[in-house]
């Protein structure tokens, strides 16, 4: 797995602090992202903040210093322990010309973003408009974004899939019916594509192919 960068030339050597957010919907292992991120900065002589309800606590300053105790019995947890909100304001220049002065503000020198399609589309943005360096991390279980195979979050919502479908088809055959299973993806069929090999599933229908 890459993560993507979003930045022209910067020395590693200036970056002292980092800011770590999770944006977009949650998906399983960002607590792993997160405390991977964390440890390792850490481990080579960064200090780490953690901001809260991704884009929007950066627009209002939710920030908290991580440290390697903070990050501790979070591996196995879901959800994201740094919360996650999606962000109107953001996707304006206005909004994002107030992210940077947060970050600046604060003294943080380069951030690390967690999420989907449009988190890091958000990072993207930030980064073009102030050349501030960024780093995204793909964390959905859409599994669609550019350059991984397989994004955090993707293998855990396959299995949760294939866990409930084995519990419907014991119904099913009791009652001598098929059962229709919509999942997630939005416009990503890979979800459905892979379970439905997975479970044996009759007929499977995806977004990218057209059907009746």
């Amino acid at each position: 797995m890459n993560p993507v960068k979003f930045y022209k030339n910067i020395d590693m050597k200036e970056i002292k602090t980092i800011g770590v957010l999770t944006s977009g919907g949650d998906a399983p292992g960002m607590n792993a992202c997160i405390r991977a991120v964390t440890r390792s900065a850490i481990y080579n002589g960064m200090k780490v903040i953690g901001i809260y309800r991704g884009y929007e606590g950066l627009l209002h300053g939710e920030f908290k210093e991580l440290t390697t105790e903070s990050v501790s019995n979070t591996i196995q947890r879901g959800g994201t322990i740094l919360k996650t909100a999606r962000s109107k304001d953001f996707t304006t220049p206005e909004g994002r010309k107030q992210a940077y002065d947060n970050l600046v503000a604060n003294g943080i020198d380069a951030l690390i973003v967690i999420g989907g399609n449009g988190s890091l589309t958000g990072a993207q943005d930030l980064a073009r408009e102030y050349d501030f360096p960024v780093i995204g991390l793909p964390g959905t279980i859409d599994n669609d974004l550019y350059g991984t195979d397989s994004t955090i979050g993707y293998d855990t919502a396959m299995n949760t899939v294939v866990e409930m479908v084995d519990k419907l088809r014991d119904t099913a055959q009791s009652h001598d019916r098929c059962s229709v299973v919509e999942v997630m993806g939005r416009n990503a069929g890979y979800i459905a594509l892979d379970c439905g090999i997975a479970v044996g599933a009759v007929g499977i229908a995806i977004r990218e192919i057209p059907y009746d």
